[in-house]
């Protein structure tokens, strides 16, 4: 499941990602990135992965093709998490998801990041 976080404002949107992600997910979460991009030219996202379990197969092809639709638009992208495997994961997006990528332990550091 992803959940807005109530930080999120403006061009800042931060995201909690629980349990497994599904296709489902990615139709809550798409019309809200395309709505605050409408609105203010591009966004910055946090994404808070520390109760992320796996995304399920069938929402693969929707995270690639997220990724291809808003790169170019997503100035930072926060991931927050485990930090055994946060800054693989960081490497492995940023040239996907968004223009600058960085890996926090904390969600406080994130929030500061990416609104900065």
């Amino acid at each position: 499941m992803i959940e807005t976080m109530d930080q999120s404002e403006d061009n800042v949107l931060g995201y909690r990602c629980v349990g497994e992600i599904t296709k489902d997910d990615y139709a809550t979460l798409t019309p809200a990135v395309e709505s605050a991009i409408k609105s203010y030219g591009t966004i910055r996202l946090l994404f808070d992965l520390t109760e992320f379990k796996w995304e399920k197969v069938n929402a693969w092809g929707n995270d690639l093709d997220f990724g291809k639709e808003f790169h170019d638009k997503i100035e930072r992208m926060a991931l927050v998490g485990d930090a055994s495997y946060g800054d693989k994961l960081t490497k492995l997006a940023q040239p996907f998801y968004a223009q600058e990528a960085k890996f926090f332990s904390d969600s406080d550091s994130a929030w500061t990041w990416v609104k900065s």
